[in-house]
């Protein structure tokens, strides 16, 4: 099998210069590629975990793997446009679901027929900041028979022991996560963890990965020192810090008059029209805040929005200073 031939030797090692030069399963492996998947399974606490150039090509990946006309897919209406895009290309019949409902995923669900169901939602939603209902999802799939896919990309590093998502928080235990490399590690790519089997049908099947040049073997190793920080005990500050700075934003939103919920380091601040958030984000570029203007058809007509992401690399007077901008722009 093709994935054996992966598994079983390395191209190369670290002294490879500035590309891979190959895909995975031509002369693009190394010894870096694989250290990166070792660290990440632990992270993830799966079987294994396999290396994507990015959180768009590992959801197209992932979805067309496991999916074919023959099959269902029940996807949140608001999922990452990667999410959305696999699902179109797996060519598998797409149910849209209401947002982050149990009830309707329930009932999808019920009236689901198909070789295969999957269920597929981000955890931490990008534009919202809000969570899926995992646990009942969770629940939901294993009642029906259906697979949970996850799109761990904006809870990695934040949720959970070590920063391992929201699904190890919560004690999920999903049939594919997906978390990029580019958010809290800083880095760049992505990773599905899963059982061995799904990893190796994946080697076997994701045309985004069997064809694209790998990750250059700098930026795995690069990664793998953040995957070691960000899970230890440097990442537990951090992420203490992050959530600080989440709770004192939150209390100034509603300070403000806004709605907000401290479900993560995503802020929307909802303007509507999209000349005003524009307007406002310029302003506030102004005043020395960089937040930018998120529009349709990112975001629903009518919800034109400020969006904001806290680090934890902020300070409480940075948090003061972004939430009197604020003030003074609208």
């Amino acid at each position: 099998r093709v994935g054996e031939g992966l598994r079983g030797g390395v191209a190369n090692d670290f002294d490879t210069g500035a590309g891979a030069g190959a895909s995975r399963l031509v002369t693009g492996d190394s010894l870096a590629h694989r250290a990166l998947e070792e660290e990440l399974a632990r992270l993830e606490e799966t079987d294994a975990a396999l290396l994507f150039n990015s959180g768009y090509a590992a959801n197209c990946g992932l979805l067309t793997a496991f999916a074919g006309p023959e099959d269902v897919i029940l996807s949140d209406e608001l999922n990452h446009a990667s999410i959305i895009d696999g699902c179109r290309l797996s060519r598998a019949r797409v149910e849209v679901v209401r947002h982050a409902s149990a009830q309707a995923f329930a009932d999808a669900l019920k009236a689901a027929h198909g070789r295969r169901v999957l269920v597929v939602t981000d955890t931490i939603f990008s534009m919202d900041g809000d969570r899926a209902p995992l646990s009942d999802l969770a629940a939901l799939c294993e009642r029906y028979g259906a697979l949970l896919f996850i799109d761990e990309a904006h809870a990695t590093g934040v949720l959970g022991p070590r920063g391992a998502g929201l699904a190890v928080e919560l004690g999920v235990a999903a049939d594919a996560r997906m978390a990029t490399l580019s958010k809290a590690a800083g880095v760049v790519g992505a990773y599905v963890a899963a059982e061995r089997a799904v990893c190796d049908l994946l080697i076997n099947r994701a045309r985004p990965l069997v064809f694209s040049t790998a990750l250059p073997p700098a930026i795995a190793c690069a990664a793998l020192r953040a995957i070691q920080l960000l899970s230890g005990p440097e990442g537990d500050a951090r992420r203490a810090r992050l959530w600080s700075h989440i709770a004192r934003f939150a209390q100034g939103l509603r300070a403000l008059g806004f709605e907000a919920h401290e479900n993560s380091p995503i802020f929307p601040v909802v303007l509507g029209a999209p000349e005003r958030a524009v307007a406002t984000a310029l302003r506030m570029r102004e005043r020395g805040v960089l937040v930018k203007a998120i529009r349709p058809p990112t975001v629903p007509q009518g919800t034109s929005r400020l969006r904001f992401a806290l680090s934890a690399a902020h300070s409480p007077e940075q948090i003061d200073a972004a939430l009197t901008a604020l003030r003074e722009s609208l």
